[in-house]
């Protein structure tokens, strides 16, 4: 039985919703990466980072491969790193209203 388009997306951006799973993400955008190398670039245990990389190749978002004695991982799909640059575009949009609304706030005096 297969789940509405709406869950899908939601478990989509479950996925999305860890630090370290976005840094993996965008550690891959420059192009296949060792596990060692991303381990290297991000501040976390091994194990934690194990965990987070089967996280994400259960959702599809990563596939793996042996070169030899290394596990390389690489985004499934150039469509990841799209979703990745729309929302910093998103958060940029949104953090630029926030610093208007605070600019805003800072100089409107109080009417009486």
């Amino acid at each position: 039985m297969s789940v509405p388009l709406y869950q899908a997306k939601a478990e989509l951006f479950r996925t999305l919703g860890h630090p370290v799973r976005i840094r993996v993400l965008e550690l891959l955008q420059d192009g296949p990466k060792a596990v060692r190398d991303l381990l290297a670039a991000i501040d976390v245990e091994a194990s934690n980072l194990s965990q987070q990389l089967a996280v994400l190749r259960r959702a599809g978002m990563v596939s793996t491969w042996r070169d030899g004695p290394l596990v390389m991982y690489a985004l499934s799909t150039p469509d990841v790193a799209d979703l990745l640059a729309a929302g910093r575009r998103i958060l940029g949009a949104v953090l630029t209203d926030r610093d208007a609304l605070l600019d805003e706030l800072r100089t409107d005096r109080p009417t009486r």
